[in-house]
Parts: C-alpha cells; structure tokens; sequence
C-alpha cells in the first residue's frame, strides 16, 4: 500500500460540483487474522477540487494491497485517508463491499467534507 503511486491531472472543470465515480470489482487484500484472501468492490464517489485521480495510478494503488494483511475497517479508511491527502477534494465517499466469508458479507462506508473538516475549496 503506497500512497506515492498516486497519480493526479487538473481537474478540467473546477468551476462546477460534480461526481465522479470509479468502481474496481476485483480488489483483494488479506486477513490479518487468518491469512485468507478477501475480496471486494470498492466504490470510489467524488467531488474534485482541482485535482483527478489519473485511473491507471488507482488501479496500481489499489493493487498494492493485494498482499496486505489488513482488516476491512482498516482498509476502507486507509484507502479514503491517501485519497484524500491527494486530491483534497470537496468531498470523498469510499464505499468497500466485501464479499461473504463465514457466510457474512460487510459493507463498510467512509465520507470525507471538505465543509466539514473546516477547509475552504476552490
């Protein structure tokens, strides 16, 4: 999980709200506690600032934990966290749906205000 493969373009309109969502079906980490893999869609909802995730540095990034022994929790919010750092949005929503494991499947969603955190856009 390396932040630093983050990459970002000007956000072509930064006059105007509006979302952009990237969905990637096939992410995959590990359990921390028993070593087994565990997948998810991880839901990505956001409006820019002044800066874009470029697509194929998300893909890199998220593939980088891969091998991580990381719980749900953890990831959702790491995830959000570097996203965040990077972009300074307006606002973030990542949304990661894991698969059943033990017959349970979690969704686990954390936001992101720039109104909220006390920041001034624009």
């Amino acid at each position: 999980m390396s932040s630093n493969l983050l990459e970002t373009f000007e956000n072509p309109h930064p006059q105007r709200d509006y979302v952009i969502e990237h969905v990637a079906p096939e992410f995959t980490s590990v359990c921390p506690k028993t070593s087994h893999p565990d997948f998810a869609t991880i839901v990505l909802s956001y409006v820019p600032d002044t800066l874009c995730v470029e697509l194929k540095s998300y893909k890199l990034y998220l593939q980088s934990f891969r091998n991580q022994g990381i719980f749900y929790e953890d990831v959702t919010n790491c995830i959000l966290n570097d996203l965040v750092a990077c972009l300074r949005p307006r606002s973030m929503t990542m949304v990661a749906k894991f698969s059943a494991r033990g017959g349970i499947s979690s969704t686990i969603t954390a936001e992101y205000s720039a109104t909220a955190a006390g920041e001034v856009t624009g």
